[in-house]
Order: C-alpha cells, then sequence, then structure tokens
C-alpha cells in the first residue's frame, strides 16, 4: 500500500532537485554553444554584412552584453515563454514553435520502439531465463549481445539496404512521401491529427516511414530489456516462495507467469523507462540515418549551424523529459513494489 503523504512529499522533494539540475544543464549548455565557432549572427543578415550590420543585429539580440547577463536573461525569458528565434536554420522562427513541430515524430517513434522492445524483450528473456544454458537461452543471449555491440547507425544502413533497396517493402528515409499533403496540425501529433481528419491514406504512409526507424531502434533497446529480465528471473527463480509453490503442485506455467515474472519485472521496469528517455534525447543517429525529421535531426542541424538559441531549447526540453521520466519510474516501482517506502 503506497503511503499517500510519503510519496506527495517524494514528489515535491523531486521537483525542488529539478532546479538546480536545470540551472546546472542551462549554464552549461549556454556556455558550449557560445563556444561554438562561427557567427549565427550573419545568416540573420544580407550575403557580406558590413561591421556595423553586424554589430547592429547583436546589439538587438543582445549578444554584445556580457555573458552572465546573457544567461540570465536567457534564463528568465525562458520561463515567460520566450524561447528566442532560430538564427540560421530557420531563421527568426520562434524555437518554441520548431520544437512543438517536430518533437511528437520523435516521441511516436520512442514510443513505438519501447512497446515493441517491451513485449518482445520481457517474453524472450523470460524464455532465455526458464530454459538457462540451452539451446534457447544461448541464441538470445547471444541475440541481445549484438544488440548492444552493432552501432545503431550501421544496424539503420543494413535496415535500409535490404528493406527499401533490396526488397522496397518500406521507405528508406523521411518522415512522409514527398507527395503527401498534410492537413493543418491539430494537435502536432500525426497519428491523432490524421485520425481526426479521416486520412487513413496518410496515417498508413507516415506507419510505413516509422516502420525502419522504429524497428532500429527496438533492436537495440530489447537487448538491455532481455539481459535484466533473464537475470532478474534467474534470482527470483531460486527464491524459498517459487520451490513453495512448487512443492504444493503448482503448475509450471503458473510458477513461471503468476509467482516469478511478476517479480522479476520490478527492476525491468526501470530500464524500459531509461530506454524511453534515452530515446527521446537519444535518438539522434537513428534519425540521421534515416532522415527522419524528428528532434534529433534538428538539434544535429542546430548544432552544425551554431544556432544557439536552438540548441538550448532541445537540450531544454530533453533534460526536462528525462527527469520527469525518472520521477514516474520511481513513481510506478513503488506502487508495484510494497517493499519500497517513501
Amino acid at each position: 500500500m503506497v503511503n499517500k503523504m510519503g510519496l506527495i512529499q517524494y514528489i515535491f522533494r523531486r521537483l525542488l532537485v529539478l532546479i538546480p539540475v536545470m540551472l546546472g544543464v542551462l549554464a552549461i549548455t549556454f556556455i558550449l554553444t557560445r563556444l561554438m565557432p562561427g557567427d549565427p549572427v550573419a545568416a540573420l543578415l544580407p550575403h557580406n554584412p558590413t561591421p556595423e550590420m553586424i554589430a547592429a543585429k547583436q546589439h538587438e539580440l543582445g549578444l554584445d552584453q556580457p555573458m552572465i547577463v546573457q544567461f540570465f536573461k536567457y534564463f528568465g525569458d525562458l520561463f515567460t515563454g520566450n524561447w528566442g528565434v532560430s538564427f540560421a536554420i530557420y531563421p527568426n522562427a520562434p524555437v518554441w514553435d520548431l520544437i512543438q513541430e517536430v518533437f511528437p515524430r520523435t516521441l511516436d517513434l520512442a514510443l513505438l520502439a519501447v512497446l515493441f522492445s517491451s513485449i518482445i524483450g520481457i517474453k524472450t528473456g523470460k524464455i532465455s531465463a526458464v530454459h538457462r544454458n540451452k539451446s534457447q537461452d544461448t541464441f538470445f543471449r547471444g541475440s541481445a549481445l549484438m544488440g548492444v555491440a552493432i552501432p545503431i547507425f550501421w544496424m539503420g544502413l543494413i535496415l535500409q539496404f535490404v528493406f527499401a533497396h533490396i526488397f522496397p517493402i518500406f521507405p528508406g528515409s523521411g518522415y512522409r512521401a514527398a507527395t503527401a499533403d498534410d492537413p493543418t496540425p491539430i494537435t502536432y501529433f500525426r497519428v491523432i491529427d490524421f485520425i481526426i481528419y479521416g486520412r487513413w491514406d496518410l496515417l498508413w504512409d507516415y506507419i510505413l516511414h516509422l516502420a525502419l526507424p522504429a524497428f532500429c531502434l527496438t533492436f537495440i533497446t530489447i537487448a538491455s530489456i532481455t539481459r535484466q529480465t533473464r537475470s532478474s528471473m534467474l534470482e527470483v527463480l531460486q527464491l524459498d516462495y517459487i520451490r513453495t509453490a512448487r512443492a504444493k503442485g503448482c503448475a509450471e506455467n503458473v510458477v513461471i507467469k503468476k509467482h516469478a515474472l511478476k517479480n522479476a519485472l520490478i527492476p525491468t521496469i526501470t530500464v524500459i523507462g531509461m530506454n524511453f528517455a534515452g530515446l527521446l534525447g537519444g535518438a539522434v543517429l537513428t534519425e540521421f540515418t534515416f532522415n527522419f525529421y524528428g528532434m534529433g535531426m534538428l538539434l544535429i542541424m542546430a548544432i552544425g549551424q551554431s544556432d544557439y538559441f536552438l540548441v538550448s531549447g532541445i537540450i531544454f526540453v530533453i533534460t526536462i523529459l528525462f527527469v520527469i521520466i525518472n520521477l514516474v519510474v520511481d513513481i510506478i516501482y513503488g506502487i508495484v513494489d510494497p517493499r519500497i517506502r517513501y
């Protein structure tokens, strides 16, 4: 039984910790973006701008002020909804609008990958533990090791070559067909918008474009879930209550599913949560490989063009998501494990 008051106090303490974490991330990101080579202000001006034009634009954006003044101004603007504008990628476009457009695509990709990797990883981990040191165990352990060892961009290239060129089943890049005519966004979540508009053709096209990058991320994340589930299952299967259940005549299938797997999944929840958080912020290489225009792809473009505000905004969003997902995982952990007390 979860202590509601203790849980509320725990959440409040974690939210307080969020403040120095966000300040630290913002400060580090702010300093690193200012150390990037290149002059992003020049991207907002005509070709071959004069020094006077550059100085005037820097003054307009506040980039001629001391760095500490710039930081606190940016920090204040951030929490009042002014995230700045893009310098180079989409000159003068609000950063928040750009993130709002691409984030739902990355979320769709991460959700799909985590859903399939969780289902498959838990199943394979359970089978591997039950058939320890047998052919099934060897196969799934080898597959998990392969998933950890293969670079994600290399896996992406293999999938593109096989399923987009040799067997052209799925699109090899992008997030939509070149001829697709998207309706005006309502929620910015493409799946929801297409359902609202009744555009099943666009929904199917989007799912096809999600397939290869989602499978790539699934293959990589299955490895950690399989290994954690197997390890937890092996530990649980040695406990006294499992021996007692077997001694009382419980069917092996009931022992495995009802008694062993349920408790073995508790630490696996943490791995799944960390995978989800990592995919939201770390699907950069996959999005780049498949030219899937999500938040990771936008981050690469922004870093390449020294787009200060855009880089800071994306990293700020990723940090918030990572902390929130960590908090949610900890809360779920306490709910499913009665031994946890807040």
